[in-house]
């Protein structure tokens, strides 16, 4: 059953109540009027009876023809007496509200022959009673008629709508973000489109965002991999060649003393090297120290070592307990300072770098500040900012860049702690 039908049998139903309800409150005030009424009538039948015993001539027909709520009837000698009442609603109606009166009938035989009968007569009651609630039927009917119309008419709209953001959440499902809905009409509809626009432009934004980071992180993978193969090229590679020609000419020059040791040392020279490379490259690769040191020694170490191929003056201050922290959450929190130190030596343009990492109750706050050009935050982040906020949310924190032109950049994270 559609909306439409179910409203539509709500409002009938509850019209049907309103008119049941008026109804009996017509019908109990019809009751309380008869009954002052028929009181009245009745007296009047008695002083008419009366009247009709002591002085016939003086109970005329013209004179009873007009008399209200009573009813004088002449009948012929040996007539049968009618009844009261007829049937149909009429009678119903009657035995409902005058059943103690319609069978008060008085029948009075005069001196002069004469038969009349004499009873109260509640017919204009009935005929005022049934004309009310004709007429409360008919404006309950025309009421509810309206409604319906109205209903129908201001639903019809407003299903219109719902069909017409249905086809758009259709083809947005679809993947065709361009759709958008008109701002016109009424003011629900404008909001309704005003906000759903908005929506779609922030999916297509959201759309083009993620393929400009997915084209910059492969654009980075393929940087990365062009550099390692360089590294293991140039670098190491070189330092292997020379050991194995250096190993080489150890035979050449067994017999001679001096150059043996001249190419012990080139040797030893070329393996510290070499070693240094690999320590580099995995270090690049992940952080090993976070396997063998705590989280505030690994971060010392990280600030040391960035400090002395940066030449960039960098202050760490640590809480005295820091939390245990899990190893995805090491790993986490020590790539996204990590990151935040290649920012700074990249574009900050520093002399000073700040980092603090400190514990406060249920809170651990990481802030990294430096006293470069700063400037004003981009709206769309680059893989750098994008890479440490997806790290923030992996933590279950908060990541927060603030900067001013001239005034340096401000990084912090809170992030919070499991209460074990």
């Amino acid at each position: 059953m559609s909306a439409l039908w179910r409203i539509n049998l709500w409002v009938g139903g509850f019209f049907a109540v309103v008119t049941l309800a008026c109804m009996c409150v017509l019908l109990h005030q019809a009751l309380a009027d008869v009954e002052r009424e028929m009181q009245s009538a009745e007296a009047v039948v008695e002083y008419l009876s009366e009247t009709a015993a002591r002085d016939p001539v003086s109970l005329q027909p013209r004179l009873t023809r007009s008399l209200r709520h009573v009813r004088v009837l002449w009948m012929e000698p040996g007539a049968v007496m009618p009844s009261p009442m007829q049937d149909g609603f009429e009678g119903w109606l009657a035995d409902l509200l005058f059943a103690d009166v319609i069978h008060r009938v008085r029948v009075v035989d005069l001196a002069d022959g004469r038969r009349v009968q004499i009873a109260v007569d509640p017919r204009d009651e009935i005929d005022e009673v049934r004309d009310s609630l004709q007429q409360l039927l008919s404006l309950c009917a025309l009421a509810l008629i309206v409604s319906l119309l109205t209903i129908r008419w201001a639903v019809r709209r407003g299903m219109g709508l719902l069909d017409e953001l249905l086809r758009a959440l259709q083809q947005v499902s679809a993947g065709q973000l361009k759709v958008r809905l008109p701002t016109q009409g009424a003011p629900e509809a404008r909001q309704l489109g005003l906000h759903f626009n908005r929506m779609t432009a922030a999916l297509e934004q959201a759309g083009a965002d993620n393929a400009r980071l997915t084209q910059a992180l492969l654009a980075v993978q393929e940087r990365e991999r062009t550099e390692l193969a360089q590294t293991l090229h140039d670098d190491l590679g070189q330092y292997l060649a020379g050991i194995r020609a250096q190993a080489c000419l150890l035979r050449l020059v067994a017999e001679r003393p001096e150059a043996v040791e001249r190419t012990v040392r080139d040797l030893e020279h070329n393996c510290e090297h070499l070693q240094q490379g690999f320590r580099a490259l995995v270090q690049n690769l992940y952080p090993v120290v976070l396997q063998h040191l705590p989280l505030d020694e690994a971060f010392a170490l990280l600030v040391e070592q960035w400090q002395a191929r940066q030449g960039i003056e960098c202050q760490l201050r640590l809480s005295e307990r820091l939390p245990t922290l899990s190893a995805s959450h090491k790993t986490h929190l020590y790539r996204l300072l990590q990151e935040a130190l290649t920012n700074i030596a990249r574009h900050a343009d520093a002399s000073r770098v700040r980092v603090r990492l400190q514990h406060h109750g249920a809170q651990l706050r990481l802030l990294v500040r430096d006293n470069g050009r700063g400037g004003t935050p981009r709206q769309r982040p680059g893989v750098g900012l994008y890479s440490m906020r997806e790290r923030a949310r992996s933590l279950g924190g908060e990541l927060r860049v603030i900067s001013h032109p001239g005034a340096g950049w401000a990084l912090t994270l809170s992030m919070p702690l499991e209460v074990s």
